[in-house]
């Protein structure tokens, strides 16, 4: 015999008087009579040939078939109510900021800061859309984005928003064990941490123009796809990665990194922008965004050129700390 399903409505009922094991605060909490509840349920008891309430007293209780059948009417409850609720928000369009950016900047500046502008514009919901490459900005996927490069984009509006320093970093613990460099050349004969892509990012054979080395051959070393990635590796005592500024500055504070070389303020060639479509800039949501990014990033820009202005920032005494072990 082919199993017969209730309404939605008798679910409903079975479920709020299951959880309040009572007719009454089942038909308060839905909207609705104490009879309706109890028709509904009676229904599916008629349907299933199956008794879901017995009465012990002045309460109720589930039977052991009610036991058996209320946790799976519950879960079928969330989950529609859920899918129809993602559904609404699909077919009403997004109603979120959407931001774009570098994957590596969002991991190592944007996100850790994000939860200061969730706090002061709770209204705001922020999509963030991130990719591993420097591409053009889409209008339509994006409507907001931080972009690197040299700045004169077409048909966007834009603000400078960070001018970064080069220099070399590495963990406490990989100086401790290799000896501190005395010069900018010595790092040739240490493990590099270098970037595999092909793009206008500063490389390492700009960093020793800057210090006045000539490199005619790079040294072997782990190369990897993202910023990010060599940076990690750095902190796990890997070797020396190359970092930008803004990627780094919560992990020198931190102690998990040290700048080597202070003196060699190596400028990047190209800096961030926020940028939207021309037009839009001024839209409520685009101006609280923008201005928020833009104290964010004058915060930043400032420690950026107090620790470069200072010689002794970023000392490179090594303490005597081991490795981290899994």
């Amino acid at each position: 015999m082919p199993v017969r399903f209730p309404p939605i409505a008798a679910l409903r009922a079975l479920e709020a008087a299951a959880r309040h094991l009572s007719y009454t605060r089942a038909a308060e909490e839905l909207h609705v009579t104490q009879s309706a509840i109890s028709h509904q349920i009676r229904h599916a008891e008629e349907l299933w040939e199956l008794k879901l309430f017995e009465r012990r007293g002045r309460g109720l209780v589930l039977t052991e078939a009610g036991e058996a059948l209320v946790p799976i009417v519950r879960n079928f409850i969330r989950r529609i109510t859920t899918t129809l609720e993602d559904l609404r928000d699909t077919d009403d369009g997004p109603s979120g900021l959407r931001v774009t950016l570098l994957q590596s900047f969002a991991f190592k500046w944007l996100v850790p800061r994000l939860g200061h502008f969730n706090n002061a514009y709770p209204d705001i919901d922020v999509w963030i859309s991130t990719s591993d490459e420097l591409v053009e900005f889409d209008f339509e996927s994006a409507d907001v984005g931080i972009r690197l490069g040299y700045g004169n984009w077409k048909d966007l509006y834009e603000e400078l928003l960070l001018t970064e320093y080069v220099f070399p970093v590495c963990s406490p613990w990989f100086l401790r064990e290799h000896g501190t460099p005395k010069t900018p050349r010595d790092l040739l004969d240490l493990p590099l941490l270098r970037r595999s892509t092909i793009d206008i990012l500063p490389r390492w054979r700009d960093w020793f123009r800057d210090a006045g080395v000539v490199v005619r051959h790079m040294p072997s070393g782990t190369k990897f796809p993202q910023t990010s990635l060599a940076l990690q590796a750095a902190i796990d005592h890997q070797g020396i990665a190359l970092a930008r500024s803004a990627h780094v500055l919560d992990d020198i504070n931190a102690g998990r990194l040290v700048r080597l070389f202070p003196e060699v303020a190596s400028r990047s060639n190209v800096s961030y922008f926020f940028v939207c479509a021309r037009g839009r800039e001024n839209e409520p949501d685009i101006t609280a965004f923008r201005q928020w990014l833009a104290g964010e990033a004058r915060e930043s820009q400032r420690e950026f050129d107090e620790m470069t202005l200072q010689i002794g920032a970023g000392s490179v005494a090594a303490p005597n700390t081991e490795p981290a072990t899994a």
